[in-house]
């Protein structure tokens, strides 16, 4: 039985097709899946941030105060794999053991949109290391160790609109310091009501919501 030329061109061109969109689809490097499996290792998960957006969002667990079985403490030394992530745009790193020199680690991260740091041990000396992410948008310092002084290495992230600085050191002069040089930035310092506790509450209600 003879099969018809048409039929033949046109598997011939479906396959053709198959083929392309298959060499097309760019597949994960080694060193990314790497990444990814010591993230989840620890408990956190990698994920794209939209079905049309192949850009990553890396979280990782807050800590608990009782060992989950089978998952190894965040440690800084855990972040040193981020660099093999150049997609990472959204990176969160709240209630965990990071710390100054875990920051480190970020700089290889030009990318990093958003960054939650809440409830971590860093202090100004850490955020030296944020300086040059210069398309940060978000930052999330609530209830750590920085202070005014630690709000200088920010002063040149020009992208920078939301910033979460409440049950910190950082006063309400440091923050207008900040604001003249970034007069975009919306800053959240949780002293709305004169350092009452309803201010600071208030400031803290905004933080668990992000």
């Amino acid at each position: 039985m003879k099969i018809p030329i048409w039929s033949v061109a046109l598997l011939a061109f479906t396959f053709g097709m198959a083929s392309a969109e298959g060499q097309g689809k760019e597949q994960p490097a080694k060193s990314e899946q790497k990444a990814i499996q010591a993230i989840e290792a620890v408990g956190g998960t990698v994920r794209e941030i939209a079905q049309n957006d192949d850009r990553l969002e890396v979280a990782y667990p807050r800590e608990s105060k009782i060992p989950i079985e089978g998952q190894a403490p965040l440690t800084d030394e855990h972040l040193a794999i981020l660099k093999d992530l150049p997609k990472i745009v959204h990176l969160r790193l709240g209630s965990t053991s990071v710390t100054d020199q875990g920051l480190s680690h970020l700089e290889g991260l030009p990318n990093l949109t958003r960054l939650n740091l809440e409830r971590t041990k860093i202090t100004d000396v850490g955020l030296k290391h944020l300086g040059n992410l210069k398309n940060l948008t978000y930052l999330n310092l609530y209830a750590t160790e920085i202070s005014d002084t630690g709000l200088l290495h920010l002063k040149n992230l020009s992208k920078l609109k939301k910033l979460y600085v409440s049950q910190t050191k950082v006063t309400k002069a440091g923050a207008a310091d900040l604001q003249k040089a970034l007069p975009q930035l919306d800053i959240n310092t949780g002293l709305e009501q004169s350092g009452s506790g309803a201010g600071e509450k208030k400031g803290a209600i905004a933080e668990s919501e992000k």
